[in-house]
């Protein structure tokens, strides 16, 4: 087994250490497969990445049988989230501060060009998580993510029919989202906005949105924060817009058995598709025939306006104000109470 080489990524000299390591060992990908892989997408995960603050999920180990990922209840996984960069890590990483809500700053990896992608895989990086920002203003959001999240007794066929029915809705606004599959059951859909509005006001842009959905279709979709009130319905999972939190972006290999990746897809490709035709075996071709479907999240932008407007008309005409936090961040100003509704019956 070799124990390193060394490859070239646009004139940069990049290590790979173990590069015959299993990474999935069911595939027989090694980790020379998957720093391949990347590159293969170059443009397309680079466009994903480029300029945004970058937390990276590592899986040093590979992905193999009972492997989990490190958690704030537990730390004890086999893989973690890398929220600041690295020691050590070469001088072309470049990096962007972010804040998170506890108000505490990091200097998080911010991609600028392949050769980074490529290090950041020898760190075993399967998964990227960018935030919806740029480096040059981190505080206002360039993309809505309207993440539909399958809950039990739905499937990923579900979240396509509510796929449909938001693209319907983004019409009406004169919006336009852009959809791939997560890498697993659900759907997510980007949305290119101008960067003038806080986290804030993008998050409730999104609750908004989920909520017209959920007029529209409470029988298929849902907001609801707390599990217990979910039912069978896809959850439009409004909280990824808050602050710190993140999505896998597009062409992103996910820890799964087949190694399915994250894909963009056109409207028409959604109705027929499987997340399990997109992995890091069939993304190359698939890559090199289509391009970067996800290159006009880039071109376009979109004013937030018009949802904006539905937040403050639901508020003042519904009584729906400010849904729940998730329960790491501080109290935030507008919020309900982030008590479960069973729990909140009991006491």
């Amino acid at each position: 087994m070799a124990a390193a080489e060394e490859i070239t990524v646009d004139g940069r000299a990049v290590r790979v250490s173990n590069p015959d390591k299993p990474y999935f060992a069911e595939l027989n990908l090694t980790k020379r497969d998957i720093v391949t892989y990347f590159l293969s997408v170059g443009d397309g995960i680079l466009g994903a990445l480029r300029e945004r603050p970058t937390t990276l999920e590592r899986w040093p180990g590979g992905v193999f049988e009972g492997a989990k990922l490190s958690t704030r209840a537990d730390n004890r996984g086999d893989a973690f989230y890398q929220k600041r960069v690295p020691k050590g890590a070469p001088d072309y990483v470049e990096t962007a501060r972010i804040a998170f809500p506890s108000g505490r700053h990091a200097d998080e990896v911010c991609p600028t060009e392949l050769a980074v992608v490529a290090w950041a895989a020898n760190l075993g990086t399967l998964t990227f998580h960018p935030w919806p920002v740029r480096r040059a203003d981190v505080d206002h959001p360039d993309q809505l993510r309207i993440d539909l999240d399958p809950q039990p007794g739905t499937d990923f066929a579900d979240a396509v029919a509510m796929a449909h029915e938001a693209r319907a809705l983004l019409d009406e606004l004169g919006m336009q989202g852009f959809p791939k599959t997560s890498g697993g059951r659900g759907v997510h859909l980007y949305v290119p906005i101008e960067p003038r509005w806080t986290f804030v006001e993008a998050r409730r842009a999104v609750i908004a949105f989920g909520r017209e959905l959920e007029r529209r279709r409470p029988d298929r979709i849902t907001t609801k924060w707390w599990k217990e009130e979910r039912g069978e319905r896809i959850f439009l999972d409004y909280n990824q817009m808050a602050r710190d939190r993140t999505i896998a972006s597009a062409y992103s290999v996910r820890p799964t058995r087949r190694a399915l990746v994250s894909a963009p897809l056109t409207w028409d490709e959604l109705a027929d598709a499987r997340p399990e035709d997109f992995s890091v075996l069939t993304m190359p071709a698939r890559f090199a025939e289509v391009g970067d479907l996800h290159a006009p999240v880039n071109e376009h932008a979109f004013g937030l306006e018009r949802l904006l407007e539905m937040f403050e008309r639901d508020e003042r005409d519904r009584g729906e104000g400010d849904l729940p936090y998730p329960p790491e961040y501080p109290k935030m100003a507008g919020e309900p109470k982030r008590v479960q509704p069973s729990r909140a019956r009991d006491d």
